[in-house]
This record gives C-alpha cells, sequence and structure tokens, in this order.
C-alpha cells in the first residue's frame, strides 16, 4: 500500500522480515521538506542561542580555536548570539529585578527555584522565636562578576545569595524584642540594614540588593496571645493618659475661653468708661465755650449799653432826641393836649417842651441862647 512505512511480511522464530517501501503521491515531497526543515532547526539550535530582551549573555570558550580560552568579559544583548557548539558556550542571566521569598508556598503552588521556600526562623534579643516572611529584591548589575564569583546558572542563588540572605537577616533582625516587631519604623530601619549589609556581600560578585521587605512574621500562639493581652492592656492605659490629658486640655479651654470672655468684658467696659468720659469732656468744653461767648456778648451788650449812656450824655444829644421826637410826631396829623392849668402845654413854650423831653441843656447852648 502506497504511502506506508516498513511494513511486516511475516513472523518466524527468529527476526520479522521487513520490507521497506519509499513514499509515493504528495508525501513524496512533503516528507523531505518537513526532514530539511527539522535538520535546520537542530543545526539553528546548534548554533545561536536567542537572549531574551530582558536577559544578557557571557560566552565561555571551551576550545581556543580563533581566541582564548576562558570567560569573556564582554556582555552580549538581547537578540541572537552565535556560537561554535562544543567549543564554546554562552550563558544567559537575567538583567530585571529578581524576587526571593522567604515564605511558605501556598497550596497547589509550584516551588519558586530562586527561593528557599520556607520562612526566615529568627531569634529575638530577649530570647523569643518568630517566623518572619521577607521578600528581598535584587539585580544582577555585573554578570560577567557573578559567573567568574560564583558560576554560570543559578548559582549566584545557591551559592551566593541564599547563604548570605538568612545569617544576615538573623543578625539585622535579631536585634528586636519581641514587641518591636510591632513597630513598624524600627522594624524597616533593621531591614535596611539588612540590605545593607548584604550588599557588602554581594556587590563584589556583582549582585545589587534593592530592597528587604518584611512582610508577615508569626509568633507562637502563646507568645501572640501574650503579646496581644499585653498590647491591649498599654493600649487601655494610653487610652486612659489620653482622656486625662483630654480632659486637662478641655479644662484648660473653657478657662482660656472664659478669661478671654473677661478680658473682653473689662475691655467693653473700659471703652465705654473712655466715652463717657470724652462725652463728659466734650459738654464741659461746649458748656464753657459756650459760656466764654455768652459772657463776651453780655459784656459786649453792656459796653454798648454804656457807650450809648455816655453818648446820652454828650452835648448836643437833646437836639437829637428833638429831632427824633419831631420825626415821631411828623407823621401825626392832630394832636390834642391841654394848654390851661398846672400840666398844660404851651408848643410855644420851648423851655417847658425841653423839660418835658428830658433834655438837659449844657451851660453852652443856654448861653449861646440868651
Amino acid at each position: 500500500m502506497s504511502g506506508r512505512g516498513p511494513e511486516i511480511i511475516g513472523r518466524g522464530p527468529g527476526l520479522p522480515n521487513i520490507k521497506f517501501r519509499m513514499p509515493t503521491g504528495p508525501a513524496k515531497v512533503f516528507v523531505p521538506i518537513i526532514a530539511v526543515l527539522i535538520a535546520s532547526f537542530f543545526v539553528f539550535n546548534l548554533f545561536f542561542v536567542n537572549i531574551q530582551p530582558y536577559e544578557v549573555g557571557i560566552k565561555q570558550v571551551n576550545v581556543g580555536v580563533l581566541t582564548s580560552r576562558g570567560i569573556k568579559e564582554e556582555v552580549i544583548g538581547p537578540g541572537l548570539a552565535f556560537r561554535i557548539p562544543t567549543f564554546e558556550m554562552i550563558h544567559r542571566f537575567p538583567q530585571n529585578v529578581q524576587v526571593m521569598d522567604f515564605s511558605e508556598p501556598k497550596r497547589n503552588q509550584r516551588p519558586d527555584p530562586n527561593s528557599p521556600g520556607r520562612r526566615a526562623k529568627i531569634q529575638t534579643s530577649d530570647g523569643f522565636f518568630v517566623d518572619v516572611d521577607v521578600s528581598i529584591l535584587y539585580r544582577i548589575v555585573d554578570p560577567y562578576r557573578v559567573i567568574t564569583t560564583l558560576g554560570p546558572g543559578l548559582l549566584y542563588i545557591t551559592q551566593g545569595l541564599l547563604p548570605k540572605a538568612e545569617p544576615i537577616l538573623k543578625q539585622a533582625l535579631g536585634e528586636l524584642t519581641t514587641e518591636d516587631f510591632y513597630n513598624t519604623p524600627l522594624r524597616v530601619a533593621k531591614a535596611i540594614i539588612a540590605r545593607d549589609l548584604l550588599n557588602e556581600e554581594m556587590l563584589d560578585k556583582g549582585i545589587e540588593v534593592h530592597h528587604v521587605l518584611i512582610r508577615e512574621f508569626k509568633y507562637t500562639d502563646d507568645i501572640q496571645r501574650n503579646i496581644e493581652e499585653k498590647k491591649l492592656q498599654d493600649q487601655l492605659v494610653f487610652k486612659n493618659q489620653s482622656q486625662g490629658r483630654a480632659a486637662v486640655e478641655e479644662a484648660n479651654v473653657k478657662r482660656v475661653t472664659q478669661e478671654g470672655e473677661m478680658r473682653v468684658q473689662v475691655t467693653l467696659e473700659q471703652g465705654n468708661a473712655y466715652k463717657v468720659t470724652k462725652d463728659a469732656e466734650r459738654d464741659l468744653y461746649v458748656r464753657s465755650k459756650r459760656a466764654e461767648a455768652d459772657l463776651l456778648v453780655k459784656l459786649a451788650e453792656a459796653g454798648r449799653t454804656e457807650m450809648q449812656n455816655e453818648a446820652m450824655q454828650s452835648s448836643g444829644v437833646d437836639k437829637a432826641v428833638a429831632m427824633k421826637m419831631a420825626e415821631v410826631l411828623r407823621g401825626l396829623d392832630v394832636i390834642v393836649i391841654p394848654v390851661g392849668g398846672e400840666d398844660g402845654f404851651n408848643p410855644l413854650d420851648l423851655d417847658q417842651m425841653v423839660d418835658l423831653f428830658g433834655v438837659i441843656p449844657d451851660s453852652k447852648s443856654t448861653q449861646a441862647g440868651r
């Protein structure tokens, strides 16, 4: 039958007779093409190594044909890197940030080859043990140093970071007491110290530790319960102290408020007293000035009267009086006056007229009349 492989024709006590038939039809064309592609794929993988975008490569020459043997310092970037099979090797190292977790693996979770798969067991300064989940974030900064000091593959973890990490964590975090793990600033400070100690060990090997993060910690149940009870008691004490301070501050606020209100009231009374004083001073000033003005007016009127009297006592006033009387009598058409007897009025008697109007003649006018 066409298109089949080897066919067993018969079976006997020995080896079977196998008859090979060449493929026919479309298989005759596709089988060689597929064989060539498979062979090309294997040849390609023998001579080229694909370095991912987040990786770098370091070439190792095993047999020096075109170059000397050993590890090359040149760092190969992402892309296809050529190598001669058996004579040369290219070691790949990640360049992105790596994480080493000291934690218990979750159920149905594949183990992480970069992590120890357990929590860091720390003995505190007061003698108790605490299991701590820690994440160490690091990065390979010099792959040449990594491969020359620690070796290829994952030896930078198993021979480099992992043997140093847990002792340094025990050294830095072991300075904390059992309760200090609840003190976040102090706990973070010790984690920074652990990071610096790790860098002192790993930087010269080409690895830089960026962060040491304490994610969770767990005591035994008895210790945890004792700590929680003590924390609750401490919180109750702090609450009572806070309430006492709040009461004192509230009393201070009331006292300050009352003092402020009293000061305001005193200031208002002082303002009212000042206003009353100034109003009294203003009234006194107005009255005094008004009295002075009235006095000046009265003095002026008295002076005027005195001057009028002096003027009336001077010579020639009688004539002025007569002229005034003449003006008064000018508007009268008829005047009826008695002409006889003691009270009679004689208009022709000038002396009687002068006496009637109260004119006192001076000596000069009298002599002149005479």
